[in-house]
């Protein structure tokens, strides 16, 4: 029986996948549960595995390729005899990668053959089949190489960089390696084996027209549903000497700003669940969790939410260690679909920048979202008109004005001020 193996879908959002990398070629032996392809979705590159065994006959959508969401990227077959069968029949259907409207339902998981790997982060070496092989016949212990592929993976080029080769074989013919003696003068490292996750340029030369990666199209089309919504902006200023105060006494134990603004939002929206809730289908929905979701901008293009779930009821110093571990697989789009689809609210911080202040548009799926810019010394007068210099941020929030009305929006800002400047150690309670 020769099977088609769908581009599968990876999150709701998703209407179309890059082929990162083929971790099996034409012609291998694939086990059910075995990882065959990295697609990068809209927001992260995620290991694909079989949901049943054969051969992978022939790879219908190359590396560094594109397929809309349902197309065929490659034909399995049951036996080895059926090989040449599936490789005539794939060659005769170049149309494959680009199907009509009426491909293979994406919904159904068994029928495209494929499922999402959820399992690569529980702590264990991911090893690629042949680097597995290829440490056997050169005797490489697995444990003491990092790996240079997607994910942390270890590849063939890892193997053989440790073995002390200066000039990897390609993939391909692995079953070909010479067995030459490791090379004594000291060779660079070996190139990943995988493409460079976004094919922009880091500075676009003056008159190219450089297309936009999945990460950069995903954020146009948020933007665009975002046009349908009402909102409003309200601005405030808060004094945040204290908070700065605080910063620098916990700041040594690995607490990040990031994590305290995000824990004073999260408390604050305990008080204000309005502000956490969205519009749906003319109704208002509360939710259970406050889910902080913080802007970060991506290397090549694009933005990312990483999402602190459950702000309110961690404490400073965990919330700083898993901000620091969402950003750290951000970078490297490593993040599941949950941690960064689910904020209930974000912020998006610019004050790093020096900005003063801006306005931020509305997430999908969000009724508020709370700009914030940088914290500056400023002369003010107290109430006995007294002169001073105390430093203070400007912070504007955007609301869904379907959900959330300006009292709403100026009593959340009002309580943040509060907790900020008369009493921030309480975050660290």
């Amino acid at each position: 029986m020769i099977r088609e193996v769908f581009m599968p879908a990876l999150s709701s959002t998703m209407t179309e996948g890059k082929i990162v990398s083929w971790v099996k070629s034409a012609g291998d032996k694939v086990e059910k549960g075995e990882t065959v392809v990295v697609v990068e979705s809209d927001k992260a590159d995620m290991d694909v595995e079989s949901f049943y065994e054969g051969y992978l006959a022939i790879i219908m959508v190359a590396a560094g390729e594109v397929a809309p969401v349902g197309a065929a990227i490659a034909l399995v077959a049951e036996t080895e005899a059926e090989i040449a069968e599936a490789q005539k029949q794939g060659s005769a259907a170049p149309a494959a990668a680009a199907p009509a409207p009426t491909a293979a339902p994406v919904a159904a998981p068994a029928s495209a053959g494929l499922q999402q790997n959820v399992s690569r982060q529980n702590g264990r070496s991911v090893v690629s089949p042949r680097a597995r092989k290829l440490a056997k016949e050169l005797k490489v212990d697995l444990n003491s190489i990092k790996g240079s592929g997607p994910h942390g993976r270890i590849v063939a080029e890892d193997v053989e960089a440790a073995a002390g080769k200066a000039q990897p074989a390609p993939v391909q013919q692995l079953v070909t390696v010479p067995a030459a003696p490791p090379q004594a003068a000291p060779a660079p490292a070996p190139a990943p084996a995988k493409p460079a996750p976004q094919p922009v340029p880091a500075m676009a030369m003056t008159g190219q027209t450089v297309p936009m990666n999945a990460l950069q199209n995903a954020v146009v089309r948020n933007m665009a549903v975002s046009l349908s919504v009402p909102c409003f902006r309200v601005g405030y200023t808060i004094t945040t000497d204290n908070l700065d105060k605080l910063y620098k006494q916990i700041k040594p134990k690995g607490v990040t700003m990031t994590a305290l603004l995000a824990k004073a939002v999260a408390v604050t929206l305990q008080k204000h669940p309005l502000l956490n809730a969205c519009y749906v289908e003319s109704a208002i929905q509360y939710r259970a969790d406050i889910n902080v979701a913080v802007a970060v901008a991506m290397e090549g293009g694009g933005l990312i939410t990483p999402v602190l779930q459950n702000a309110d009821r961690l404490d400073i110093y965990s919330l700083s260690r898993t901000w620091k571990d969402l950003v750290d697989r951000a970078r490297t789009k490593q993040l599941k679909p949950d941690e960064y689809s689910t904020g209930t609210f974000t912020l998006s911080n610019l004050g790093m920048f020096g900005v003063d202040k801006f306005d931020a548009i509305l997430p999908p799926n969000q009724g508020s979202i709370l700009a914030i810019g940088s914290s500056r010394p400023q002369v003010v007068a107290n109430e006995e008109g007294l002169m001073g210099v105390k430093r203070q941020m400007q912070v504007n929030i955007t609301c869904d004005h379907r959900v959330i009305y300006g009292a709403d929006a100026a009593s959340f800002l009002q309580d943040l001020a509060k907790l900020i400047e008369t009493n921030p150690q309480s975050l660290t309670l």
